[in-house]
């Protein structure tokens, strides 16, 4: 979508002249017609609570609305935080953009931390459409991604933080999680790309954005490969070729500070898993403190992954161990390693 509102005017009689076409052929209601909208679209979008459309947009925006509010049609929308860490190059943005563990964001007007920048803006666009009338318009997200190289000049792209960011947000889709302004309702994300665009002008960054490679091969193993993770099915089979499987429990490394395993904390529980336990009333929830939740969140995540050994890293706040702490009636799931039952003293 282009940054020239007047454009936004035109695309209406675009889009119901598809529609036509497609009720002619009997397909009105199986195709949905819509349009893909940048983030530029938002006159704010930070708190998320706050999100709003610019002003030169909305009245074009609501006749596309109503459109897609008769049809049922999706509002989609292209969120890219790495565009956002490459405006903030802090070290607590690079985290909070790719899924990582870190301090969050406060949105004071609902006193909802947010621990990572998509669902951030996902609900930004979510309050932008309440704001107009329109909350019920489903969101699907028609690109997001992270190039895995780019120019010297460049801040952000590169392997590591392009494999970070999309496999952890296929693991936060995964997780059905949904946002804080929309939860238990996952929203239909396309990451992109497929391919390297070898041709596309710009920075280097613009042509690195694909799964694979021009020449086929792949760039790097988001987690969607044919071999990523394992099957329910799969307990007893050998790992895949180059990947290392771990077994035990994952909890708190000695020397973590109570801020880093807040971070981790709060980050775990934010991943979809169930942090019920450590509730109050939970079976896990006593010793109240922040030591003995983390251990349990760290790992609750853990267990659910691959569990491969950055799994149970948290930035360097976490290890594994073959000793059971489960204690009283609070079950730390996993094990798998030689140890023996244990009581968790340490975090008690």
């Amino acid at each position: 979508m282009s940054n020239d509102p007047n454009l936004v005017n035109q695309l209406l009689p675009a889009m119901q002249n598809v529609q036509k076409a497609l009720e002619a052929v009997s397909l009105g209601g199986k195709i949905k017609v819509s349009t893909v909208h940048s983030m530029t679209v938002l006159g704010n979008s930070e708190p998320p609570s706050a999100g709003s459309f610019k002003p030169g947009y909305q009245a074009g925006l609501k006749g596309i609305l109503q459109f897609l509010s008769d049809t049922g049609s999706p509002f989609t929308i292209n969120p890219y935080p790495f565009f956002a860490y490459r405006d903030d190059p802090r070290p607590e943005t690079l985290a909070f953009c790719l899924f990582q563990p870190n301090p969050g964001r406060l949105d004071a007007n609902t006193g909802i931390k947010y621990m990572n920048m998509f669902d951030a803006q996902v609900d930004a666009v979510h309050s932008a459409l309440k704001s107009v009338g329109f909350e019920k318009v489903e969101i699907v997200v028609a690109e997001t991604g992270w190039p895995s190289r780019g120019d010297p000049n460049e801040v952000g792209p590169s392997v590591d933080n392009a494999k970070a960011y999309n496999g952890n947000l296929i693991a936060h889709l995964r997780s059905m999680v949904g946002t804080p302004l929309m939860p238990g309702k996952p929203v239909d994300t396309y990451i992109f790309a497929l391919y390297d665009e070898n041709q596309k002008p710009g920075p280097s960054s613009e042509r690195a954005f694909g799964l694979f490679k021009t020449d086929l091969s792949m760039a790097y193993d988001a987690g969607l490969a044919k071999s990523s993770g394992s099957s329910s099915n799969s307990s007893s089979q050998s790992p895949p070729s180059g990947k290392v499987t771990s077994t035990g429990w994952c909890v708190p490394r000695n020397g973590a500070t109570d801020a880093q395993l807040q971070a981790s904390l709060d980050w775990a529980c934010g991943q979809g898993i169930d942090c019920g336990p450590i509730q109050p009333g939970g079976a896990c929830f006593e010793p109240n403190n922040v030591a003995s939740h983390a251990a349990f969140a760290m790992n609750m995540y853990f267990q659910k992954s691959p569990k491969k050994p950055t799994d149970c890293d948290f930035s360097q706040s976490a290890t594994l161990t073959s000793q059971n702490p489960s204690y009283n009636s609070c079950v730390y799931p996993g094990g798998g390693g030689a140890g023996s039952t244990g009581v968790m003293n340490k975090y008690i």
